[in-house]
């Protein structure tokens, strides 16, 4: 009687483990290709900021800096794929960290970023709207990734 029981407890234990990996392996597969690679998002949100200080150092008539910020702690808390135009992006809403070399100061920041991926799923790029007409939304597109080719 034991080892009856002992034999369904093992086999109901199995079946759950067997479960759970497949739902791990679908769930992986969805989001094989769309989802950017941690360091490609660290990248666009320092880019951001740098394109950001740029425009306005440009518009204050400032000599424009181009010290480049660590970021940290980025915490994604919407993560979507969206199609405008013809255009398939991925936007990402979330918080991190960032901080200038050599400045003491931390600053938690909150982002909206859109990730454009390339036509081969082997690259990303920033894409951030310009000022468009209406019914038609443009982007300005920054390559990602291209240190570490």
């Amino acid at each position: 009687m034991m080892v009856l029981t002992s034999s369904r407890w093992l086999l109901r234990r199995l079946r759950q483990i067997c479960l759970c990996c497949l739902m791990a392996v679908m769930l992986t597969a969805c989001s094989l290709g769309h989802e950017p690679p941690r360091s490609i998002i660290n990248e666009a949100l320092a880019q951001q900021i740098v394109i950001t200080q740029s425009a306005i150092a440009s518009s204050l008539d400032l000599p424009v800096s181009t010290e480049v910020p660590s970021v940290s702690r980025v915490r994604i808390e919407q993560q979507e794929q969206i199609k405008l135009d013809g255009t398939h992006l991925v936007h990402l809403l979330g918080s991190f960290d960032w901080q200038l070399p050599g400045d003491s100061m931390r600053v938690d920041s909150v982002f909206e970023l859109f990730l454009e991926q390339g036509e081969h799923g082997d690259s990303w790029s920033l894409a951030r709207p310009l000022a468009s007409s209406p019914g038609q939304q443009q982007w300005q597109l920054f390559p990602l990734g291209l240190e570490h080719i």
